[in-house]
């Protein structure tokens, strides 16, 4: 499915949050109209989209590359709290 408006304007809007003044979370809310944790959903729903990957690559492997950072950081951390009791 190809992308819509909404997505390429999350897309460019992950290129240059940081560059805006005030929180991350007041500008998604204000800008998409959308709570941060459906925003998030959405934004990684197109990380894995060949479209998304298409339109802005460096966005979206950047973005790639941090959700799998987190998520070995989350695995790592279970794993270790598990040997601990041992």
């Amino acid at each position: 499915m190809p992308l819509t408006d909404r997505d390429r304007a999350i897309l460019d809007y992950e290129r240059t949050w940081w560059s805006e003044d005030g929180s991350k979370e007041a500008a998604i809310s204000e800008r998409f109209e959308l709570s941060t944790t459906r925003y998030y959903q959405l934004l990684n729903r197109l990380l894995d989209d060949s479209d998304a990957m298409a339109y802005d690559p460096l966005v979206v492997l950047r973005l790639r590359r941090q959700r799998d950072r987190r998520r070995r950081a989350r695995f790592e951390g279970r794993k270790g709290t598990e040997t601990k009791g041992r």
